[in-house]
């Protein structure tokens, strides 16, 4: 696998590549922690329940440029691959999802470049996540070098599902068998069903609970 150089006096190796999306990648990964310990401190109360952060190996970015007609280099790496950078945040509710997706909107220093609500519109095979790309500014010594993270959200139901549809689609090469899509299918209704009941029973509780505390 070989990366070639098109750039002069930017990122000019993998190892730098490596470097600058991880520090994004931490940069990011902080800013919710310390969000989630906010919301714990005045809310008493957890919206992420864990947070996966994972760079792209080189194998699967050459593979990506390849399938989309782009020359192995780092500057294709870096102008036309979004997810070499990408981090998951898990919730319980799907209004957390929205919640916390609104909130990194509003942070200063990191910029929304695109979004994709597959939560409101599912992809047709039952796929449900919140999408959001963004640049956040990673400060060198000599230069600062906006970087691109994806940025994904969704409930730990919808995790579980997308990993098995993960392993299917590596598995039998994105050509599964029709029966298998099917019951994918009807898997995420039940998925979403369940996320639904369970906001639903949340909801009741902290009703509920208010009625207490002002009795």
């Amino acid at each position: 696998m070989e990366l070639k150089n098109n750039r002069d006096n930017e990122v000019d190796s993998w190892t730098e590549v490596n470097l600058i999306y991880n520090a994004a990648l931490r940069q990011i990964q902080t800013k919710m922690e310390i969000l989630n310990d906010e919301f714990q401190h005045v809310h008493r109360y957890n919206p992420i329940e864990h947070i996966k952060a994972r760079i792209k190996t080189p194998e699967s970015i050459v593979k990506k440029l390849k399938r989309n007609g782009y020359e192995s280099t780092i500057s294709n790496m870096i102008d036309y691959v979004n997810d070499i950078a990408g981090i998951r945040i898990i919730c319980s509710f799907t209004s957390d999802i929205f919640r916390i997706a609104e909130m990194i909107a509003e942070m200063k220093d990191i910029k929304v470049v695109s979004v994709k609500d597959y939560i409101t519109y599912p992809k047709p095979s039952g796929y449900k996540s919140y999408h959001m790309l963004v640049t956040v500014p990673v400060y060198l010594s000599d230069r600062t070098v906006e970087t691109k993270v994806e940025i994904q959200i969704r409930t730990v139901a919808m995790d579980f599902w997308a990993s098995l549809e993960h392993k299917m689609h590596y598995k039998f090469e994105g050509d599964a068998p029709e029966h298998i899509k099917e019951e994918l299918i009807e898997c995420a209704k039940l998925v979403a069903d369940l996320d639904d009941r369970m906001l639903t029973l949340n909801e009741e509780i902290l009703a509920m609970s208010g009625e207490k505390e002002e009795a």
